[in-house]
């Protein structure tokens, strides 16, 4: 006993000073040291940026468009085209949410656009027949049944502004000098580019819609392919739209 009574005290002492040791690595290994990874940016090409950016000069100064949850692809850019439509044409397709705009050499400046219920709804030929800038909007008949809430309040017409539906510019495509009631248009909706949306026409970034608009004189010949449908030699009207001055 007399032999044991030191040999316990030390043991004693060892265990106590190796817990000292090993609880701070025990804690440790309940308690994670990495840190959650944060979301990294999406870097924008600043010649997006500069694309995109604001125009104050506008009749009503337009605000830049946030592109940093854009897809890319639906940015504009200048793109091979092997097409068969002559420079200075305006193709449209529907299927890839993209319009083109024809050019030399077999290069063509690429739009993203946004399709409407009634741009998948139609494919053919046709002409710009009016150009307008900061346009007027009235919604259809047909519109405001299935939004009532939203566009019965516009059924005598929204002025334009900011939060005009046709946005920025608008293009009137027409056949065999008559209004088809179609058009390209800006959007107050920028997210809605590269979708397949409830309502309107082809709608463009309001940046990508001023471009196209300053390149194309009335008359500028327009294709729209349309997968989805019939192919059709001439634009299809339906009859509700009568009388529409928007989309």
């Amino acid at each position: 006993m007399f032999v044991a009574a030191p040999f316990l005290r030390v043991m004693r002492k060892f265990r106590a000073r190796f817990a000292v040791l090993i609880l701070p690595l025990a804690m440790a290994g309940c308690v994670s040291t990495q840190q959650a990874p944060q979301p990294v940016a999406r870097a924008i090409d600043p010649t997006y940026v500069a694309m995109y950016g604001p125009k104050p000069d506008e009749q009503f100064p337009l605000p830049a468009t946030d592109i940093s949850e854009v897809d890319p692809r639906f940015l504009r850019r200048e793109v091979a085209y092997n097409g068969p439509e002559q420079p200075g044409t305006i193709v449209v397709d529907t299927d890839n949410r993209y319009l083109y705009l024809v050019r030399e050499n077999g290069r063509a400046v690429r739009y993203g656009i946004g399709v409407g219920k009634e741009g998948r709804a139609w494919a053919g030929r046709a002409q710009i027949g009016r150009k307008a800038t900061w346009p007027r909007w009235t919604p259809t008949p047909d519109m405001i049944r299935r939004e009532p809430e939203r566009n019965a309040p516009w059924a005598g017409g929204m002025p334009a502004g900011l939060g005009n539906p046709l946005g920025a510019r608008a293009l009137y495509l027409y056949r065999n000098g008559q209004d088809t009631l179609y058009r390209i248009h800006g959007t107050s909706e920028p997210w809605s580019i590269g979708q397949s949306v409830s309502s309107g026409c082809i709608r463009m970034f309001n940046q990508d819609v001023i471009d196209l608009f300053s390149r194309v004189p009335t008359g500028t010949p327009v294709v729209v392919i349309n997968r989805g449908r019939e192919p059709a030699d001439e634009m299809q009207v339906s009859a509700n739209r009568d009388g529409f001055e928007g989309f």
